[in-house]
């Protein structure tokens, strides 16, 4: 009996086995004749159509998802995936992991998906305007086309690309010479890798509605003596911003590093009228380095804003500036340090920065520089500000950092400002205001215009407005002026950006 029961014991894992793999056998086959032919049967798509924002030529855009999916109760083969240009078409995808222009024979179980990711690279047309590039993502399944619309728009540009590089500074190509003026047209936007480099006694003029693009870590760069002219117009203001179109990169800071001027001599002054310089990590660095600055930088009607570190940064410079918007700052909206002279005329500024926690001032005003060991050396240092706003969302948003053995002389009068300061002493704080809130239209939106309640409402100084007659907008303000760049009007829809 115990041999048999052994026998038994020995015969029964091997029924086992062969019943598992018969049963294996069987899901095998199973799942062959689940695969439908029905042409009745189709898949369907998270979209009918794939569409890019425009995109620099010979630069690829962002990657885009499509999912497809098979709504049907059969498993389905999708015999075979392609893209129709083929070789010659600007889009490239990738099936579930496998890239390639053609993808055969991808099996989807009923009711499950996929994903394809498509991008683009589009070939130069020495075309000026944004010209569509067109094709289709083709599936064939159980003899069925079923299309999917690719488009994206291209724009030819002018690429400068860095070619020099000394020990201490960034990578550069000079883009105006020694006793050169070079013009920057609006033909095409500028796309730059590395530093635009004006050199000593160089000039650059940019000329209205050039639009300015800096790959990550770019910018654009005035050695000493070197010249940056911006003259935009109202209508057609010179832009300056990151190398990405995509609606993901309007507004997100920090994709390229700074516009920096270096000292000038005397008579040639740095002139930016009508700009906007967005989306950086520095806006504006403007730097007596190698000695002190002999020349100033005179700001009008510029828009400065969503830039990870700071606005404008300043060592030992002369600056003037009028209807001038600084807004939406990681950092410092302004940092004026070292000394030096600012005049600031119907400015706002503006800062209620989201993306990280910000312990910064808006307003930070400096008078010295430290030596090698640290010690302070104080610089003279002479500041106002006239019918403008300082205001963000820290309880302190000024911040004087003055040394006691040197003269440092401020005022700002008729402004609205964020501070914890007393603002009783009138030969510092004429007629200014503490804590309103601006109420401006659209702060999300970067629309820094009064609304309809706002305290900044005819609380200016008419001769201070005289010298500035004109909002940045082209409004007339010489009625009775506003705080700030802009200056009210009633209003239905939301202004253009």
């Amino acid at each position: 009996m115990n041999h048999n029961f052994d026998k038994m014991s020995r015969v029964l894992p091997l029924a086992a086995i062969a019943i598992f793999v018969l049963i294996l056998s069987l899901g095998s086959c199973r799942k062959y004749e689940d695969i439908s032919t029905d042409p009745a049967l189709k898949l369907s798509f998270s979209a009918d159509s794939i569409v890019f924002d425009t995109v620099f030529s010979s630069l690829g855009t962002i990657t885009l998802p499509l999912k497809i999916y098979n709504n049907n109760k059969a498993r389905l083969n999708i015999e075979s995936i392609f893209v129709d240009g083929g070789n010659q078409s600007a889009y490239r995808m990738n099936v579930d992991g496998t890239p390639g222009l053609l993808v055969n024979d991808i099996e989807i179980a009923p009711n499950d998906s996929i994903f394809i990711f498509i991008k683009a690279t589009i070939d130069p047309r020495d075309q000026s305007n944004p010209f569509v590039v067109e094709d289709d993502l083709v599936f064939i399944t159980n003899g069925n086309e079923q299309r999917v619309k690719l488009l994206a728009w291209g724009q030819d540009a002018i690429y400068i690309l860095a070619d020099r590089e000394i020990t201490g500074f960034p990578k550069f190509k000079v883009v105006a010479d020694s006793n050169q003026t070079t013009v920057w047209t609006n033909e095409k936007p500028y796309v730059i890798y590395g530093y635009a480099l004006i050199d000593s006694y160089g000039e650059l003029i940019i000329e209205e509605g050039t639009q300015i693009h800096f790959h990550d870590g770019s910018g654009l760069w005035a050695f000493a003596d070197g010249v940056l002219k911006v003259r935009g117009t109202k209508d057609n203001p010179v832009v300056f911003q990151g190398d990405r179109l995509d609606q993901s990169y309007r507004d997100l800071p920090g994709q390229w590093d700074r516009i920096w001027l270096m000292e000038g001599r005397q008579g040639y002054n740095h002139e930016i009228d009508y700009a906007i310089i967005r989306n950086g990590f520095i806006g504006l660095q403007i730097q007596s380095f190698l000695r002190a600055t002999e020349n100033k930088i005179k700001i009008k009607n510029t828009i400065i804003e969503n830039h990870t570190g700071m606005g404008i940064f300043s060592v030992l410079f002369n600056l003037e500036a009028e209807n001038l918007v600084v807004a939406n700052t990681g950092a410092y909206s302004m940092a004026l340090t070292g000394g030096g002279s600012y005049s600031f005329r119907h400015t706002t500024i503006a800062n209620n920065w989201s993306f990280s926690v910000r312990n910064n001032p808006a307003l930070f005003l400096g008078n010295y520089i430290t030596d090698s060991l640290g010690a302070p050396i104080p610089l003279p240092f002479n500041f106002s500000m006239g019918n403008s706003i300082v205001y963000g969302s820290n309880q302190e948003e000024i911040v004087f950092d003055f040394v006691d053995d040197q003269a440092a002389n401020y005022l700002f009068d008729h402004c609205n400002l964020r501070t914890q300061r007393d603002l009783t002493d009138d030969q510092v704080f004429v007629n200014s205001i503490a804590n309103e809130i601006p109420l401006f239209r659209n702060y999300q939106g970067f629309n820094f215009r009064p609304d309809t309640l706002s305290p900044v409402i005819g609380k200016g100084s008419l001769e201070i407005a005289s010298g500035v007659p004109f909002d940045l907008d082209g409004i007339n303000r010489t009625a009775a002026p506003d705080l700030g760049a802009y200056q009210f009007v009633p209003y239905e829809e939301e202004p253009r950006k």
